[in-house]
């Protein structure tokens, strides 16, 4: 319960900051046009809080369903404009007053981004170094000759200092084709070689599922971790067992666990098995009787117990800081922002032609779940969430759906080629097949969250 409602505030936090920014770039930039603003709301619905102020008499409002927000505008088209006024309408406008002001709620969310990434730069983010651990056997990385102790130094042209970098160069690559090229060193050496990573069927149907090393066959290298306690689910199995945090799980039916990992497949392998379990506490051997829970997901059955794993800091020749200068982060956090927009908009690409499965849109659980996480890991982890967000809503506001963003600048293209407004008639019949369209894309992602959440 603790995790869902941690999930459920950071979420909102996440939701709030990415709305009031987007729906800001609007009104700041109306404004600056002399455009007369009425409302500015972050929200839909029953108003739980609103104020007025200002010259104009703006009503700020935070309303009730926090799932978007509006910024209300003087237009003729939607009532009597005193005769003093109309030039303040939005409709009056000139058609490039009109792009910018549309333009300014995605511009903000990229703004945003670009903020969040450079102050990560500048804090500094420590990952893991690319260096690979086990290759599993007739796997994508094995028939590309991968082997144990590699460090991937670059992937195309694109260096890699982490695991994460690593990664998602690796994605954006695999989006070109077929084939990922990867520059690695082996059994340290100093001297760099190319391996090809072929994927036959292209890359996997729902990234978010299994994750994209375990579909490229590579685990990254890590030191053992020690089966230390760390964390307990409430109410879980383990809890239940006796198990507090802090204890060291020393053996299990009577044969020795020397390695987190090892006590966690351990578990996996035995759902609904009673396991005699040796932990120990305080210098004292204790015998507890354990049953890992059965639970299923993506068509597997295993063993869970609800606890998690005592971190140890990392070793430092495994550590990687990636960290720059203001100006340095500056430059960075722009071709960052521009990197991850494109990578976005190449997966809508690819969904839509269905080079890649509809399976990977998430919905706001999952997005939930992800806020949740990466806020229990740490700032830095928080922030590139908000940043990759900020720019995942900004890339799909851009799109050419009546309705949003992109749908109004779609409608001031047309205006510019043909030398008048789109007609009312049009706009209308654009209205009803955007909302159709937004619908369909809310229940597919509401689809999906469904089953990454319960397994099916």
């Amino acid at each position: 319960m603790g995790n869902v409602l941690s999930s459920l505030f950071f979420f909102i936090v996440a939701l709030g900051i990415l709305i009031t920014v987007h729906e800001f770039g609007h009104y700041w930039v109306a404004r600056k046009c002399g455009v007369k603003v009425l409302r500015f709301s972050i929200g839909f619905g029953q108003p739980l809080w609103s104020r007025v102020r200002g010259e104009d008499k703006t009503e700020y409002v935070l309303a009730a369903i926090p799932l978007g927000g509006y910024v209300k505008m003087l237009d003729e088209r939607e009532g009597e404009v005193a005769p003093e006024e109309v030039h303040r309408a939005f409709n009056r406008q000139s058609l490039a007053k009109r792009v910018a002001i549309v333009l300014a709620g995605p511009v903000a969310n990229f703004i945003l981004a670009i903020c969040a990434y450079w102050l990560i730069f500048v804090i500094g983010v420590t990952g893991m170094k690319p260096i690979i651990g086990p290759v599993a056997d007739d796997s994508i990385a094995a028939a590309a000759g991968l082997q144990s102790g590699d460090v991937i130094v670059a992937v195309g042209d694109k260096t890699t200092p982490t695991w994460e970098t690593t990664i998602m160069a690796m994605l954006d690559q695999s989006l070109d084709g077929g084939e990922v090229v990867l520059r690695v060193q082996q059994g340290g050496s100093s001297v760099a070689m190319d391996k090809h990573l072929v994927f036959p069927g292209g890359v996997p149907d729902d990234l978010n599922r299994g994750g994209f090393l375990d579909f490229v066959g590579v685990r990254p290298s890590r030191p053992a971790i020690e089966p230390y306690i760390g964390r307990l689910a409430p109410g879980g199995p383990a809890e239940t067992a006796g198990i507090e945090v802090g204890d060291l799980v020393v053996a299990a039916d009577g044969q020795a666990i020397d390695d987190w990992e090892e006590w966690v497949n351990y578990v996996r392998a035995r759902p609904e098995q009673p396991i005699k379990l040796e932990v120990e506490r305080d210098g004292a051997r204790l015998l507890l009787s354990l049953t890992p829970e059965r639970t299923e997901a993506n068509g597997e059955v295993f063993g869970r117990i609800g606890a998690g794993v005592k971190m140890k800091d990392m070793p430092e020749d495994l550590k990687a800081v990636v960290q720059y200068g203001p100006l340095d982060s500056l430059a960075n956090a722009t071709v960052k922002t521009w990197e991850m927009s494109f990578l976005t908009l190449r997966m809508m690409g690819k969904m839509v032609t269905g080079d890649i499965s509809l399976s990977n849109l998430s919905g706001p659980i999952s997005i939930a779940r992800y806020a949740g996480y990466s806020a229990s890991i740490g700032f830095v982890s928080f922030l590139t969430f908000l940043a990759v967000v900020s720019i995942s809503l900004g890339v799909l506001n851009l799109l050419p759906i009546p309705m949003l963003d992109g749908g109004h600048l779609m409608y001031y293209f047309v205006e510019w080629i043909k030398g008048s407004p789109v007609s009312e008639q049009v706009q209308l019949m654009g209205q009803k097949i955007g909302i159709a369209m937004l619908l369909s894309l809310m229940v597919l992602a509401f689809y999906n969250d469904i089953i990454r959440l319960f397994g099916y």
